[in-house]
This record gives structure tokens, sequence and C-alpha cells, in this order.
């Protein structure tokens, strides 16, 4: 059985292309090279070289592992810290509930 890959949303693959043109800058700002940027990331530099084109089948982890190395991992933390469409709607819900 092959490998079925979803598309993506056009807004997703230029968010994918431009969390790995900041990347690359965010790289070439520390003037790290791609040979030394992948062996810290353990990955091959053509992977790299996708991962800094927003290749969507880059897994998770890499960008972790890239965001890592350039010490911009805390970041990640701040994805979806504050909810707000979920609160209201979580409050919609609860006033809702009460009637």
């Amino acid at each position: 059985m092959t490998k079925k890959t979803l598309a993506m949303f056009p807004t997703a693959l230029k968010q994918l292309a431009d969390l790995g043109e900041r990347l690359r800058l965010a790289r070439r700002r520390r003037s790290i090279g791609t040979e030394l940027f992948a062996e810290r990331m353990g990955v091959s530099r053509e992977t790299l070289r996708r991962l800094e084109n927003g290749d969507p089948t880059i897994a998770m982890g890499t960008y972790l592992r890239a965001l890592g190395v350039l010490g911009l991992d805390g970041d990640v933390d701040a994805i979806g810290r504050d909810d707000v469409l979920g609160r209201k709607l979580q409050d919609l819900e609860l006033s809702r509930s009460k009637t």
C-alpha cells in the first residue's frame, strides 16, 4: 500500500516557506554554515535545504531540532498559549448549558 500525502492549503505552504526562510536567516546571522548546522541537527544537508525551503514533508521534530540549535526553541512554547477562539467557544458553550 502506498503512502498517501494530504494536500496542504496554500496559506499553510506559505507559512512553512516563511518559517524556513526565517530559520535560514537566523542560521546565517549566527554565521553557521549549512554543513555544520545540518551536523548539529543530525540531518543531511539535503534535509536542511528542504527545511529552509519550507518542504511540508519535513517532520516537526526536525524543525524543533533546528530551533534548538539556534537557541530559538523557547518560541515554540508560545504557540497556542493564548487560545482566544477556544476560550470564546468554551464560554459560549458554558453559557448555553446554564439554561
